[in-house]
């Protein structure tokens, strides 16, 4: 098909989607397509007064890429102790064995403010980061997957790899693809074996039983590319990609099922162009798709993360500052970039800076970044493995001191108690979310039997806490809600 991009001046009227959709909402004022445009980071985007709270709540907006290599750059541990960076992409070069990247994700978390999601592309078969060349073994595609069409392989491959992302360090696996094989030679995904099957219901199977072993696992999962990638015979990877005449009602249906059954991971739309969804913008930039169909449409309230910015789907058509303002107003909550360099130049502050003056010139509502940190933190606090939680995990847990707190969810005070079976040397410790101290309760020697603590977290704000009890060489600790 031959590569269509809209003129400015054209208008489309809107049109009727039969089935899914009664209405899609098309009545969206004209925007004509932007041509690249190109700053000199010389030029001092940020306000001559900074706002700090602005700026973090920007940074952790920001997901990227460094490297090659396997240890943290100096650029990158700028990026997350200056600017608040909310997550890190990780390819085949940064990972060389289960023990180089263990120590890796560790070094990324260990200064950060904010628990960091880490992030890698583990689809199985072609697209998988951790393979037999850096340091683990081959998977099955997800065709191969869906052609067996067993429950069973399903779960033993996804539960294989999320173990290693698990052991690894990692968070958030960006997959699995819920694009249906509309097209079998599709560059992206029919001629990658990406796609489980051409029938909605295998794929939302498939995928449903990829997404569960993860979760139990720990790791968050991210729902790609929609509307749906699998009938369009172009790569987004390396131009303007238009399924206008090709895309079909079905791709939606794994999406929806996924939702109704209570889907908590992220949505990745693709830089996919239909002409009758939005006449002037790819998914990416468009608030047709981003918020009437994702959220309003579809119901999902979680957060929706871009594909690589960098691809020429949209740097060629739209430029790098204008495609950040588009996306955040189109209801982008993550932006996804492959590295974090811009011309030479660090990346992570070009956009903070950026974002920062088009909030402070009304172009970029603050309420729109507010709403997307919101959602963003929501999904750390409840999902994201921290310093805090990790101390949970990773001590020696006896039976024989019954630690507890009640009630739990509180506001704002607690009690937290337990039992020794000895006189023992003991420190009895709070901790917030990010694993700071935030009370020290008890520290010196007790006797045998049962101790109680009063909590007071009327000065602190709701969120998940860690109470941790050292009795000697034994180490206990519990997490608890502080709901206000």
């Amino acid at each position: 098909m031959q590569q269509r991009c809209k003129p400015p001046g054209r208008r489309t009227l809107p049109v009727i989607i039969p089935a899914l959709f009664l209405v899609l909402p098309l009545f969206l004022p004209f925007l004509p397509v932007k041509t690249a445009i190109h700053h000199a980071y010389s030029r001092p985007y940020a306000a001559e007064t900074p706002d700090p709270g602005l700026r973090d709540m920007i940074g952790q907006m920001l997901l990227v890429g460094f490297g090659p290599g396997t240890e943290v750059t100096d650029r990158l541990y700028s990026d997350i102790t200056e600017h608040n960076l909310g997550g890190v992409i990780l390819f085949a070069y940064n990972v060389d064995g289960p023990a180089s990247l263990r120590q890796l994700t560790r070094d990324i978390q260990r200064d950060a403010d904010t628990p960091i999601f880490i992030a890698i592309d583990q689809e199985g078969g072609r697209v998988a980061r951790l393979n037999e060349k850096t340091g683990y073994s081959n998977t099955l595609s997800a065709e191969a997957l869906g052609e067996q069409d067993s429950e069973q392989a399903t779960r033993d491959q996804a539960a294989l790899m999320a173990g290693w992302l698990r052991d690894g360090g990692i968070n958030l696996n960006l997959a699995p693809v819920v694009d249906v094989n509309v097209n079998p030679e599709s560059p992206a995904i029919g001629g990658l074996d990406r796609s489980f099957s051409d029938d909605p219901e295998v794929v939302a199977s498939h995928a449903s039983w990829f997404i569960d072993e993860f979760q139990q696992r720990g790791i968050l999962t991210a729902l790609k590319h929609f509307p749906g990638h699998g009938s369009a015979d172009r790569d987004s990877h390396l131009g303007f990609t238009d399924i206008s005449e090709t895309w079909l009602e079905k791709e939606l249906e794994p999406y929806m099922e996924l939702i109704a059954q209570g889907y908590s991971g992220m949505i990745m739309p693709g830089h996919l162009y239909h002409e009758d969804i939005d006449p002037d913008h790819p998914a990416t930039l468009s608030p047709a798709y981003l918020t009437d169909m994702i959220r309003n449409q579809l119901g999902f309230e979680g957060v929706i993360i871009s594909d690589g910015m960098f691809m020429r789907a949209i740097q060629d058509h739209y430029g790098f500052f204008e495609s950040v303002k588009m996306a955040i107003n189109a209801g982008m909550d993550i932006l996804l970039y492959s590295a974090n360099v811009h011309d030479g130049e660090p990346l992570v502050p070009q956009i903070v800076d950026f974002v920062e003056e088009q909030v402070n010139a009304g172009t970029i509502e603050r309420q729109t970044i507010e709403a997307s940190y919101a959602r963003i933190m929501q999904m750390k606090d409840e999902h994201l493995p921290t310093s805090a939680s990790e101390l949970a995990g990773a001590a020696e847990v006896p039976e024989d001191f019954n630690l507890a707190s009640y009630p739990n969810p509180f506001n704002p005070a607690t009690t937290i108690s337990f039992e020794l079976p000895r006189p023992e040397q003991v420190s009895l410790s709070v901790y917030d979310i990010q694993g700071r101290l935030v009370a020290e309760l008890a520290n010196g020697v007790l006797g045998s039997g049962r101790h109680s603590f009063a909590f007071d977290a009327s000065r602190l704000s709701s969120g998940v806490y860690v109470y941790r009890l050292i009795a000697g060489d034994r180490h206990l600790a519990r997490k608890m809600m502080l709901v206000k």
